[in-house]
């Protein structure tokens, strides 16, 4: 396994942050909210950036971090996200462009920032979160499905021109994921159904993500790019 990586990850994903620093890795873990950060244990290895990726300047300052404490980036994993629920009838147009920006133009701005510490390398692995919403719609929420759609149309294209450069680009599309965040937003009859769906019938963890996330990010994935690895427990199967 590939050790002394260079690991950006968004939205500080820490079970994501721990799978890495347990191979040795170096992480960079940023967040918006310095209280999500702080809740992640300190490590020799383990940076923490309060940035919001939605915001170029941001995106620009978590790079140059990188660069001058690495001078490279091995893989980014684009984790951030913001899934309310709002109404298509009642979304506002300041609605829409919010969880646009933060869950699909910040996954170009995180990119665009981070690919030249990639491109000097040679090698690289941009993992990008997207969500199993997009195979059947989810009521309430259109903005935020269609950001995650976006994120597979803008994976494929980079995943074509970053090739040359040895680079993968590759989705996760997790079904609904009993968070913190969403177990205090989501009503328990939503989760609910998201449990009865599947083919095995409980609620899908974090940590369901880690072993395909850290495999995207490793060697054994070198010939796999552009591609969507849904991991919802058979609730949607293609």
């Amino acid at each position: 396994m590939k050790q002394d990586r260079i690991v950006v990850i968004t939205g500080a994903g820490s079970v994501f942050v721990a799978r890495f620093l347990a191979n040795g890795d170096t992480v960079i873990a940023t967040d918006n909210r310095g209280e999500e950060l702080n809740e992640l244990p300190s490590h020799t290895k383990l940076s923490l950036v309060v940035g919001d990726i939605s915001k170029e300047e941001d995106c620009e300052k978590i790079a140059e971090l990188v660069c001058k404490g690495a001078k490279r980036a091995d893989v980014l994993i684009n984790c951030a996200g913001h899934f309310p629920i709002n109404p298509f009838e009642q979304m506002s147009a300041d609605n829409w462009r919010h969880v646009i920006d933060i869950n699909l133009t910040g996954n170009f701005l995180m990119t665009r920032a981070v690919l030249p510490l990639m491109k000097s390398r040679g090698w690289g692995r941009i993992i990008n979160v997207g969500s199993a919403s997009v195979f059947e719609g989810v009521p309430g929420q259109a903005h935020y499905v269609a950001a995650k759609a976006g994120i597979i149309g803008l994976s494929r294209s980079l995943a074509r021109e970053f090739g040359d450069y040895g680079i993968t680009v590759n989705v996760v599309t997790p079904g609904l994921t009993s968070t913190p965040s969403v177990r205090n937003r989501f009503p328990p009859e939503m989760l609910a159904k998201a449990r009865n769906a599947r083919a095995l019938k409980r609620d899908e963890q974090a940590e369901d993500l880690v072993g395909t996330v850290f495999f995207l990010a490793s060697p054994d994935a070198d010939f796999l790019t552009g591609q969507i690895i849904n991991v919802d427990c058979g609730s949607h199967m293609h």
